[in-house]
């Protein structure tokens, strides 16, 4: 494969950057959720059978949403007025159909109320009427009174502001990540080009990885291979999980074949017989270190938990797809075709710190690499 893909970088440059960005383009419609008891286990366990009967016969009775009303006098008239008028709006707003129970505990001036939403286990749906609680309904009502604190919690509310606390954090660490990654791979290698090419194929195996997750557990596309149903939504935690996981991995890959590449470059190997021989030389290594991660990580998606099978699947998926696609098409292809630029850096990076790990060429020793016939590569 390594012939064809150094005979015609071009090709495979087009193909298998082609193949993983159609991959990858499913997660642009990414959606991300707490997953619910159903969604977590499917319809066969018991304790979901009645979970389910519950919720259709109460709706939104399972999970209401608890505001918690904390005052200096929670029996003072204007705070019982306000809880009054806050129970009547909730339902009249549509974010509830009741009935809508209070409970006052006099001594802690606390007031506990229990609204079921309107939409149950639907978390959209639920997290509309959540959000009629929060933005509409408890302004106009508690919002009003003075010294009162109102937080709306409860397992709608948990798993919406767990999202977006994690939604927000998602471009920070991202950002920290690649960042951290580029400058390291420029003072390791002293290459700008091979510090940009490899964050962007680090990044195209982690985009793919998602597609597989979207394209299997969201629209349910191939969910039968894995024995998975289509929930409809990815794990809140589980992008960001996997993206911190399978870059450290990638980049892992990655360091270990441009140090070879960039070894039997300095001891005078023209750029082709290079990368011949750094992916020939790690090649078994490579591919072991694949193979027993995709079977440890596989293991996980033959688990009955949504959660855990999604996490499986997206790492087997993604150690796969960069033990091969990457590292022996893409990256060979495109260090082919930069040629003598992979190791182009700028005159005014020559004075930052050279953190080069690679041997001098005196100290390489071992075999002449040869090529595909056998032959000694020309010096």
């Amino acid at each position: 494969m390594l012939r064809r893909v150094l005979a015609k970088p071009v090709i495979s440059v087009v193909v298998a950057a082609g193949a993983l960005l159609a991959i990858a383009a499913p997660a642009l419609g990414m959606k991300t959720q707490q997953l619910t008891l159903d969604q977590e286990f499917g319809d066969s366990l018991p304790i979901v059978q009645t979970y389910n009967r519950l919720n259709e016969a109460f709706p939104g009775g399972s999970e209401p949403a608890e505001v918690v009303v904390k005052a200096d006098d929670i029996n003072a008239p204007e705070v019982k007025s306000a809880l009054a008028d806050f129970r009547e709006r909730a339902i009249s707003s549509g974010a509830s159909r009741g009935p809508v129970e209070i409970k006052l505990h006099d001594a802690q001036n606390v007031a506990f109320v229990y609204v079921p939403l309107v939409g149950g286990s639907d978390q959209d749906e639920a997290g509309a009427s959540l959000d009629k609680l929060r933005d509409e309904v408890r302004p106009a009502t508690l919002g009003k009174v003075d010294g009162v604190e109102a937080p709306i919690t409860g397992q709608v509310a948990g798993s919406k502001d767990f999202n977006d606390q994690l939604a927000g954090a998602v471009i920070p660490v991202f950002a920290f990540v690649v960042v951290f990654a580029f400058l390291l791979m420029l003072l390791s290698f002293r290459s700008l080009t091979v510090a940009v090419t490899s964050i962007v194929l680090n990044l195209l195996s982690v985009g793919a990885a998602y597609g597989i997750l979207v394209a299997v557990f969201q629209h349910g596309w191939g969910a039968s291979l894995v024995g998975a149903e289509g929930v409809g939504a990815i794990i809140t935690w589980l992008p960001l999980f996997l993206f911190v996981i399978l870059f450290g991995l990638s980049m892992d890959y990655h360091v270990f074949v441009v140090s070879r590449i960039r070894e039997a470059r300095l001891r005078g190997l023209a750029t082709n017989d290079a990368i011949r021989h750094g992916v020939v030389t790690t090649a078994g290594v490579v591919t072991s270190a694949a193979v027993i991660m995709v079977a440890v990580f596989a293991i996980f998606g033959t688990l009955s938990m949504q959660s855990m099978k999604q996490m499986g699947v997206g790492l087997a998926a993604a150690v796969l797809i960069d033990a091969t696609i990457i590292r022996g098409v893409l990256l060979p292809a495109v260090m082919a075709l930069l040629g003598e630029r992979n190791w182009y850096l700028p005159k005014w990076l020559h004075r930052m710190p050279d953190l080069t790990h690679d041997e001098t060429p005196q100290q390489v020793t071992g075999p002449a690499a040869r090529d595909d016939e056998g032959e000694p590569l020309k010096v």
